[in-house]
């Protein structure tokens, strides 16, 4: 398989629940300088323990960025990533069919 093609399932499956995903929104919308994990936990009422399971996912998968400013750690989007995920995912869009979509 491409490396491509193991990159995009990898972030896919992160995706892949519904905590990650109301975690990614979140952080989207807070913009590129992104969250801090205390207002990303208050947002989905999780333990900390639990919550960073979830954010280390999405960061391994390459979906968030995470940095560090004394002792708080902010998620931000990694934008381009999920840019190139969604390009993927309609870069052949309808070609079987003759048709554009």
């Amino acid at each position: 398989m491409p490396p491509k093609l193991d990159r995009h399932a990898e972030q896919l499956a992160a995706l892949g629940h519904p905590v990650r995903l109301a975690v990614l929104r979140f952080v989207v919308q807070a913009g590129a300088e992104g969250a801090p994990a205390g207002d990303i936990q208050a947002h989905v009422g999780l333990p900390a323990s639990t919550l960073s399971h979830h954010l280390k996912r999405l960061v391994d998968a390459g979906i968030l960025r995470t940095r560090g400013e004394g002792t708080f750690h902010y998620y931000s989007a990694a934008y381009d990533e999920l840019r190139a995920l969604t390009e993927y995912l309609w870069e052949d869009c309808c070609k079987r069919g003759k048709a554009c979509c």
